[in-house]
């Protein structure tokens, strides 16, 4: 199990440090189902899982929980523009994907445009879903899927790797396993 400290730390930790932290914490929020504040292994596993094999839809279906910070089941604008926000100032201290020309407000409207059909200010998981899967361009914004993305290895994380130990990462093998 892991809590939102530690998970935030060692998520900052393996990318571009503090730079991360506001996406890292709503990372951890849309993988603690049960709302505990903890992260357990089955979590974890499941939402892995579920990112790396599973549907496109299932795949929109988490990434909307990453949006749905209240988890009201609806997404507000200011839920997505933080969102949108923390994303963007990870992705450029990163270098994970090209610069986009457009701002996180801009994005945020153009989502909306796109996406709430009904015009009430908030998109359903339904809309999310129809909206993106009939949109490559908000799909590609939206969805969280680990094999879209191209990962650069940051000094952080070979530091880290190189100076882990038992003691600090809990079960891990000893740090001669490793391949930096």
């Amino acid at each position: 199990m892991i809590t939102l400290h530690e998970f935030r730390k060692q998520f900052s930790d393996c990318t571009v440090g503090n730079e991360s932290s506001e996406y890292a914490e709503q990372i951890f929020r849309a993988l603690d189902n049960n709302g505990d504040g903890f992260v357990d292994f089955r979590e974890y596993v499941t939402a892995i899982s579920m990112l790396v094999q599973g549907s496109p839809e299932d795949k929109l279906r988490w990434s909307f929980k990453l949006y749905d910070k209240d988890r009201d089941g609806t997404i507000t604008r200011s839920e997505m523009l933080e969102i949108m926000q923390a994303v963007y100032k990870m992705s450029l201290a990163a270098s994970f994907t090209r610069v986009n020309p457009l701002t996180a407000e801009e994005c945020t409207n153009r989502i909306f445009i796109r996406l709430d059909k009904d015009r009430d200010a908030l998109i359903t998981v339904q809309e999310f879903i129809e909206g993106s899967m009939d949109d490559d361009w908000v799909r590609e914004m939206l969805e969280c899927d680990p094999n879209t993305i191209e990962l650069k290895r940051t000094e952080n994380f070979v530091k880290l790797q190189k100076s882990s130990s038992r003691r600090t990462l809990g079960t891990m093998p000893s740090q001669s396993n490793f391949k930096t």
